[in-house]
């Protein structure tokens, strides 16, 4: 016996065979259909005939089975249906013996429809309006894993928990692969098509890396989708960062005594004993003030990013991230790129928009370079932080990287090895370095950008 898509026992492995038990048969059709699909995608009219027979005895719409219509059509076409998408592929709990055979037949056929219009691609040229839908129809497949829209793919929703076993990157591959069998310079030179595009990380890279071919009309709609993008994620980090980087009151400075600091209700509880019954009237010998002071210390943080090829999800989170971070008061953000080649980029710092503008990602990495421009930013070692973000495939300047880093660790500098900063946590680094961090009692930081931003929070607050 084996499982089905929704954890549900299928019944034998095999062709569809006529048996006892009608339900099984009827979700073996199904799903024997969608794996022809998904691998073929030449119609078997057997299978086809087959389930249609069986969604339309159930009451569903014939327009589950036809990988041309999207969901979002079949929603606004079957309201009733939303719902049901949404956790339609999370376990359920269920008592022993009180399986609905029916309902594991429905669940099915919805099941069948969201997976065919995601991973039934296709190998033709892409137009917009396909990217577009794909997109959608992506964000319906993390609603049935109960997620959200764009949270298994590391999108706008930055920050999702779940990642459910690794599709997340599966999902942004599908994407990516997507974007680039469109013709995206001729889709940016026409507004009304640039217009139906919706930023997400693989697009974002593909323009990142497409710069500098593009003028124009091109460019300037290039630029909107990435300020678009950057806006979208920048709202829901910093959402994370102010909840992260609340501080503790430092109740031995007095409160400031102005009118929109005093607590009033605590002035009418320590005076209630002036209360005058006779003349209905409380008389204040002291009034009493919120403490608003938090404790604050001048900080530096240095973020260094490895712009090389494999390291775009981390670039464009780390600039968002260092941009949220330098709108705090009394940190100072220096910002630094590298490939072969290091650039400052902290003058453009509050504008991650313009710091993706001035980068070049793509080609390798020469790690002591990059350190050879942070170091002296240093000031005060013990009150620094050094962000250092990189997949650490530095090949024969392994040695002289991790003796710059060790050498700044020592100093008093805290130093945070991080693998990548995406919304999934996925991340790969050279073993080398991994070993060597953790003996230094820096271990790599999960690629997760929430863990970075509770990594800083506990040091700059």
């Amino acid at each position: 016996m084996t499982e089905d898509l929704t954890g549900q026992p299928l019944g034998p492995v095999g062709p569809p065979q006529a048996g006892p038990d009608p339900y099984d048969n009827r979700r073996q059709v199904l799903y024997w259909r969608l794996l022809a699909r998904l691998f073929d995608g030449e119609e078997q009219p057997a299978l086809e005939s087959a389930s249609l027979g069986v969604v339309e005895d159930i009451g569903l719409p014939s327009a589950l089975l036809d990988p041309g219509t999207s969901l979002d059509s079949v929603v606004q076409r079957h309201p009733e249906l939303a719902a049901e998408f949404d956790g339609l592929m999370t376990p359920d709990d269920e008592v022993a013996g009180s399986r609905d055979r029916a309902a594991e037949v429905r669940r099915a056929a919805l099941v069948s429809k969201v997976l065919l219009n995601v991973f039934a691609t296709g190998s033709s040229t892409v137009t917009a309006e396909q990217l577009a839908r794909w997109q959608s129809d992506a964000g319906w497949l993390e609603r049935a894993l109960g997620s959200r829209p764009g949270g298994l793919r590391g999108g706008r929703a930055a920050g999702a928990g779940l990642d459910s076993g690794g599709l997340g990157p599966e999902l942004a591959a599908i994407e990516a692969d997507l974007v680039g069998r469109m013709r995206l310079r001729e889709v940016l030179a026409d507004p009304a098509l640039a217009a139906r595009l919706t930023p997400s990380m693989s697009l974002i890279e593909q323009l990142l890396r497409d710069k500098g071919n593009l003028s124009g009309v091109a460019l300037a709609n290039a630029k909107s989708l990435i300020r678009r993008y950057v806006d979208e994620v920048a709202e829901v980090l910093r959402t994370q960062v102010e909840k992260a980087t609340v501080g503790e009151l430092d109740r031995s400075v007095p409160p400031k005594r102005v009118f929109r600091n005093l607590d009033l209700d605590r002035t009418i509880w320590k005076n209630l004993t002036n209360w005058s019954p006779e003349e209905e009237r409380l008389y204040v010998d002291r009034l009493y003030y919120r403490h608003t002071v938090r404790r604050t210390t001048p900080q530096r943080l240095i973020v260094v990013v490895d712009q090389s090829g494999s390291m775009v999800d981390s670039m464009v989170n780390c600039t968002i991230l260092a941009s949220i971070f330098a709108g705090l008061p009394k940190v100072d953000v220096h910002l630094i790129a590298y490939d072969t080649r290091s650039i400052d980029l902290t003058p453009w710092v509050h504008d991650p928009f313009d710091v993706l503008l001035r980068t070049n990602l793509g080609g390798g990495n020469d790690g002591p370079v990059a350190m050879a421009m942070a170091r002296p930013k240093i000031a005060e070692p013990k009150n620094t932080v050094m962000v250092w973000i990189s997949d650490f495939y530095e090949f024969d300047r392994s040695q002289p990287l991790f003796e710059g880093i060790e050498a700044v660790h020592r100093s008093g500098v805290k130093f945070i090895p991080v693998g990548s900063v995406t919304s999934s946590g996925r991340q790969e680094v050279n073993p080398w370095f991994r070993e060597r961090f953790k003996a230094l009692g820096t271990p790599v930081v999960s690629g997760h950008v929430n863990k970075l931003v509770h990594e800083l929070k506990t040091f700059l607050t």
